[in-house]
């Protein structure tokens, strides 16, 4: 049996073919995933949407260093230093020669397959004439020429040719190891053991523990796990905190403090600005001496978290280290919520201490607002607006326009619009009036039921509430366009002085506002309106100019023909009714009348059965959509003046009890809505039956004065009594009669078998 054997390539022809493997390897994905590509429906849909931030910081500073960026360039640089150095390795194995190739005689010979005995033998003395030692030729060639001779003109030769493709017979099989020889050389021992252990036992041990070291210290939402007990401590320690607390707690956060985060940096012109920053605020507790927050680091992060929402201006240092204080907020107030949503579920299901107030957790909320906008909780929500400033304010407050808020300006007609903001000028304005319509403007439904329950529509105490939430968005350019269609023309105005009038004493609705009550009271109007009809009006006589009695009187008569002629026809039919009633025949007819409208009632129930159940699987089919669906957190870019980075437009979404200042199911951060977006929220219905006044509430993380509080009513019935006897149970007596005694027969046949095997 032939052996095996193991070289290492010497020539080093296949580690170059090895190397052109593992270069294409890295050049061809990388390719396709650097080389710069046409933009696709989601980046046309982002530019289009970024055009009306040209004003926002982030905006400037993403110009500013794409401009000044050379990554772009480094990459093309790379890719083709790439593809260069593949395309020379391919062309260097093209020009290899084959080492190992398959033994064939005939091409030894120089003779066409097939050739006969007479003319093999002919070449070989014209070859051995031409290559043999003796005559100077090449003795390497001659011998080759007399192998392939003999392997065509020797029988056993010919065999093991056309058996084992040599004429020797089978040889050891060889395998080529893709290396070059002197990395197995005696003489290089020792440095490829150096190389080897310095790679697997100093380099690869030290970065794989500089990652776990680094990696346990932070959350999954990259959060300082020291930073989250300090939230926790906190929130414990004092469940209703201000706004002033809770930026005190904010900038405390060890993401902020040198020791802990490298990004961090404490200056030595901080002892001289940082106090005339002091100075230029005002109140900030300076003297307080409770721990974190008498720290330098925790004393500097407040002092320009509160100087950037005041939009004061600092120097370029300050400005730098205040950039990424603000850049860390959002993410940290949205771990403060977590942590206080945490301790919320704590109290209920274990109690023994207090839960956050839901103000602490809303006034998580709004800071993150106040953050994002670079405004105090006490500005006015305009200045989010570009151009506006607090001397401009006092346009929009007057008593003639009373524009407090972005909805009051939208509700304004285009008109009176312009005639406030004449302060602006027409590029200002057309800037201001594009800003405002890329903002978002929200609309909810909502659906109260009981999931998995025989009556969904029943609550009954105890049992899990589902509240599905609909969210629709839209932008504020859409209101406006509803604004003008809503306004009448001249002429319609003209039809309808009388409804104008009536209508002049009532407040105006916002077209942002939802029109359920309205149409509430609409509909009861009509229903009293039809109860009215019944009832004959008092007739009142008037006389006219010229002393003729006034025609309201003809007007009565002839309504009360009317009404005559309404009940002789009543009359009538409810005769004829009566007639057909009596002519029924026989009892027979009445039960067959009877069983159709059972059989009526059944298949109304059958296709309400059916709907529901197409509904509910409709439900399931979504929700394993949804757990197996990663959508994109790139919704919409947010229209921030001041804040440093892009981002993005996201809500958060719960039901709170306002009453008792209590969370009744936990925030849901709503962080993909681009369009429409359907949001689950489930809670616990309370114990004890009754009416409970809940809200659900649908705050901005982003937007000052964009939140929504929709009421919801929560009606809780008495839970349904257990059945103990219930009939899928109840075993009739002879069926129980019938099973003892088959387990007495069969305790009797194991018995008689016992005693016949004694």
């Amino acid at each position: 049996m032939a052996g095996q054997q193991f070289q290492y390539d010497d020539s080093g022809n296949t580690f170059f073919y090895f190397l052109t493997s593992f270069v294409g390897l890295i050049v061809i994905p990388a390719t396709y995933y650097l080389w710069p590509r046409d933009q696709n429906a989601e980046q046309l849909r982002l530019k289009s949407l970024r055009r009306v931030h040209g004003r926002c910081l982030w905006h400037r500073l993403r110009l500013k260093k794409s401009q000044q960026s050379i990554v772009p360039t480094l990459k093309k640089a790379a890719l083709l230093f790439g593809w260069a150095v593949f395309l020379l390795l391919a062309y260097k194995v093209s020009k290899l020669d084959r080492e190992y190739q398959e033994y064939n005689p005939y091409e030894v010979l120089n003779l066409d397959p097939g050739a006969s005995l007479s003319e093999i033998k002919k070449q070989y003395r014209v070859l051995s004439l031409k290559f043999h030692p003796d005559k100077g030729g090449d003795e390497a060639t001659f011998m080759r020429i007399a192998k392939a001779y003999a392997a065509l003109t020797n029988e056993q030769s010919r065999q093991n040719w056309e058996m084992y493709g040599n004429p020797d017979g089978p040889g050891a099989t060889s395998f080529g190891i893709a290396l070059p020889a002197w990395i197995v050389d005696q003489k290089n021992s020792m440095l490829v053991l150096l190389v080897y252990g310095l790679a697997f036992m100093v380099i690869l041990p030290v970065v794989v523990g500089t990652w776990w070291y680094r990696s346990i210290r932070y959350s999954g939402d990259q959060i300082l796990i020291n930073t989250t007990q300090l939230f926790m401590h906190f929130m414990y320690k004092t469940p209703n905190m201000n706004m002033k607390r809770l930026a005190m707690v904010l900038t405390a956060a060890f993401e902020f403090d040198p020791r802990s985060n490298k990004e961090a940096t404490i200056r030595p012109t901080d002892n001289i600005e940082v106090p005339q920053l002091i100075r230029e605020l005002g109140n900030i507790n300076v003297k307080k001496k409770e721990p974190p927050f008498c720290y330098p680091y925790s004393l500097k992060a407040r002092v320009l978290v509160l100087a950037y929402m005041a939009r004061m201006d600092v120097s370029e240092e300050l400005e730098e280290d205040q950039s990424f204080v603000v850049r860390k907020s959002p993410a940290l107030l949205q771990e403060m919520i977590n942590v206080g949503c945490q301790l919320t579920m704590m109290a209920n299901s274990r109690g023994g201490f207090h839960a956050p107030r839901l103000v602490t957790i809303e006034n998580c909320m709004k800071l993150t607002q106040m953050i994002v906008q670079g405004l105090q909780e006490s500005k006015s929500p305009l200045l989010q607006l570009p151009h506006f400033e607090e001397e401009h304010l006092r346009y929009c407050i007057s008593k003639k326009y009373k524009v407090r808020s972005l909805q009051d300006l939208v509700s304004l007609k285009d008109s009176d619009r312009r005639s406030m903001l004449r302060f602006l000028g027409e590029e200002k304005y057309d800037e201001v009036m594009a800003v405002l319509g890329s903002f978002p403007h929200i609309t909810m439904d909502t659906k109260l039921q009981v999931l998995d329950d025989e009556d969904s529509n029943n609550i009954t105490a105890g049992s899990i509430v589902t509240v599905t939430v609909t969210l629709t968005r839209k932008r504020m350019a859409d209101m406006f366009e509803k604004e003008q269609e809503s306004t009448p023309c001249p002429g319609e105005e003209a039809a309808t002085t009388e409804e104008a009038q009536g209508d002049s004493s009532k407040a105006k609705t916002k077209v942002w506002q939802n029109k359920s009550k309205g149409a509430k009271k609409t509909a009861k109007s009509k229903k009293k309106k039809l109860t009215k009809k019944k009832a004959t009006p008092a007739p009142v006589k008037t006389k006219q100019a010229n002393g003729n009695v006034a025609g309201n009187e003809v007007v009565a008569a002839t309504s009360a023909a009317a009404v005559k002629e309404e009940e002789d026809e009543a009359s009538d039919k409810g005769s004829e009714s009566d007639e057909g009633e009596a002519n029924k025949d026989s009892p027979s007819e009445r039960d067959d009348d009877s069983d159709k409208q059972s059989d009526t009632e059944v298949d109304e129930m059958a296709g309400d059965d059916e709907e529901e159940w197409e509904a509910l699987q409709q439900s399931i089919q979504r929700r394993e959509r949804a757990l197996l669906e990663t959508k994109s957190k790139v919704t919409h870019p947010v229209y921030s003046l001041y804040f440093p980075e892009e981002k993005q437009e996201w809500w958060w979404l719960y039901i709170a009890d306002r009453r008792d200042q209590t969370l009744v199911s936990m925030p849901y951060h709503v962080c993909t809505l681009k369009d429409t977006e359907e949001v689950e929220l489930k809670f616990p219905a309370p114990s004890k039956t009754g009416n409970y006044p809940y809200s659900v509430i649908l705050r901005s993380d982003s937007y000052l004065g964009l939140d929504q509080i929709k009421p919801l009513k929560l009606e809780v019935h008495e839970a349904k009594a257990m059945l103990d006897n219930h009939p899928q149970w109840d075993i009739p007596d002879t069926e129980e009669e019938d099973e003892e005694q088959e387990d007495s027969d069969g305790i009797e046949e194991s018995e008689d078998d016992d005693e016949d095997n004694d």
